[in-house]
C-alpha cells in the first residue's frame, strides 16, 4: 500500500467516524486492519518473488563479476541506498525535512574508526557504539529542534550539522582535526577463533552493504505497514489534526528521528571502514546532507523503492562525471569535437561540475516528476491502464 493510499483511507475514517478512531488510537486498538493493505494478492506475490530473485542474484554477483570497479560502484550504491532510506523515514514518512543528516553519518563513521584506531576495539562492536551514539544525539537534537516547524526546522538541522563539522575540526585530540583518521588495518572477523573474513578485498564490504540495505528496507516496510507508520504519515499530512486525535507529536517525531539516525550511522560506519579515511569535510559536510536528500527527491519521497532508484541514478552519474566518462563518450562518438570550445569545456571542467549537473537534474525532476522517478512511472503506468480499460 502506498503512503498516499494510507493517508486517504486514514482521512476518510477520521472524517466519517472520528469518535471511534480517536478511541481506537487512545486504547491502542489495531487500526491498521481498517486499511486495504493488500488489494491484489497476485501482484503482491509477484513482487515478493521478484524481490527474492533479485536478492539471490545480488548475493551471487561477486562470484561472476571479477571487476573490482564494478564491486566498488555496487558498494557505493548500497551505502547511498542506506542513507536515502534512513532519511526517508524522517523526511518521507514523517514529513520532517532534515538537511543535517551528515551529523549522524559522521557520528557513525567517527565512532567506529576512533574505537578501532585508538582503542583497538573491532569495528563490529564500534558499529553498535556508533548506533547508540547517533540515537542519543538524535534524541537530544530532536528535543530542541522539533519545537520548530517548516523552514525553521530545516535551518536548525543545517546548523546542527555545521556544529558537528566545526567541532570535529577543533577537537583534535579526539577526531584528529582536519587531518582526519586513516585506518591502517581492519582486524579479521572471527567467531570462536575461526576467521570468517579478513576484509582484504571488496567482497566482504559488498556483502556487508547488501545486508545493511536489506535491514533498512525491511525496517521501512515494517514501519510503513504498522500503526507507527500511519502515525508518521498523519503527522506528515497535518500535524495539528494528528495532535488533536491524540497522537503525540514530540514522541513520534523523536521516534522517527531516532530510527533514521541509527540507520544513517550504519551507512557512516560502513563508509569509514570501506574508504579507510574520514575527515570533517568528507563525512560532516553540507554537501553530503544535500546528497542524502537528493536521493529521495529524485527516486521518490515516502516510498520504499524511491531511495533505491535515486541511488541507482545518482551514484553512476556521479562516478561518470568525476571520471569524465560523459565527456569522453560524447567526444569519442563524434557528437562533440574535441577541438571545439564545448569539447574543451567537457574535457577540462565537466569532472568538476557534478554539483551543477545535480542542480539541473533536481530542477528537471521537480518540474516534470514532482513525485520522483518512481512516481512518474507509476502515474504513466496508471494512465496506460486507464486507456486500455
Amino acid at each position: 500500500m502506498t503512503p498516499t493510499g494510507g493517508i486517504s483511507a486514514l482521512t476518510k475514517l477520521f472524517s466519517t467516524k472520528p469518535q471511534k478512531i480517536i478511541s481506537n488510537l487512545l486504547i491502542g486498538a489495531d487500526t491498521t486492519m481498517k486499511f486495504p493493505l493488500n488489494n491484489n494478492k497476485g501482484i503482491s506475490s509477484l513482487a515478493v518473488i521478484t524481490s527474492l530473485v533479485i536478492i539471490a542474484l545480488l548475493f551471487m554477483l561477486p562470484n561472476y563479476v571479477q571487476s573490482t570497479y564494478a564491486l566498488h560502484i555496487m558498494i557505493l550504491i548500497f551505502i547511498n541506498i542506506v542513507m536515502g532510506s534512513s532519511w526517508n523515514i524522517l523526511g518521507g514518512y514523517t514529513g520532517q525535512y532534515s538537511v543535517g543528516h551528515s551529523a549522524y553519518f559522521g557520528v557513525g563513521a567517527y565512532t567506529t574508526l576512533i574505537l578501532m584506531q585508538f582503542r583497538q576495539i573491532p569495528p563490529w562492536y564500534g558499529v553498535w557504539a556508533g548506533m547508540l551514539a547517533a540515537l542519543v544525539i538524535a534524541l537530544i537534537i530532536g528535543s530542541i529542534c522539533f519545537r520548530l516547524r517548516g523552514p525553521y526546522f530545516v535551518l536548525a538541522s543545517i546548523a546542527v550539522a555545521e556544529i558537528f563539522r566545526v567541532s570535529a575540526l577543533n577537537l583534535k585530540d579526539i577526531t584528529n582535526g582536519a587531518e582526519g583518521i586513516l585506518t591502517t588495518e581492519i582486524p579479521p572477523f572471527t567467531i570462536n577463533g575461526t576467521v570468517i573474513t579478513d576484509f582484504a578485498s571488496k567482497v566482504p564490504f559488498y556483502y556487508t552493504g547488501l545486508v545493511f540495505v536489506l535491514i533498512v528496507i525491511l525496517a521501512t516496510w515494517l514501519i510503513q505497514h504498522s500503526k507507527l507508520g500511519y502515525f508518521f504519515q498523519a503527522i506528515r499530512e497535518d500535524q495539528d489534526a494528528a495532535h488533536s486525535l491524540g497522537i503525540s507529536l514530540t514522541l513520534y517525531k523523536n521516534t522517527a528521528l531516532g530510527i533514521s539516525a541509527i540507520l544513517t550511522s550504519l551507512a557512516g560506519s560502513l563508509y569509514a571502514l570501506y574508504v579507510g579515511f574520514i575527515d570533517p569535510t568528507t563525512v560532516l559536510s553540507l554537501e553530503l546532507s544535500v546528497s542524502i536528500v537528493l536521493i529521495c527527491i529524485i527516486g521518490g519521497i515516502g516510498t520504499i523503492f524511491g531511495p533505491i532508484i535515486g541511488a541507482l541514478v545518482l551514484v553512476p552519474l556521479s562516478e561518470a562525471l568525476r571520471s569524465n566518462m560523459v565527456g569522453e563518450a560524447l567526444i569519442s562518438s563524434g557528437l562533440v569535437s574535441a577541438e571545439s570550445k564545448f569539447g574543451n569545456f567537457l574535457t577540462e571542467n565537466l569532472s568538476h561540475a557534478h554539483v551543477l549537473i545535480y542542480g539541473i537534474l533536481v530542477v528537471v525532476v521537480i518540474l516534470f516528476m514532482p513525485d520522483g522517478v518512481l512516481g512518474f512511472f507509476r502515474a504513466l503506468s496508471a494512465k496506460k491502464h486507464k486507456e486500455t480499460v
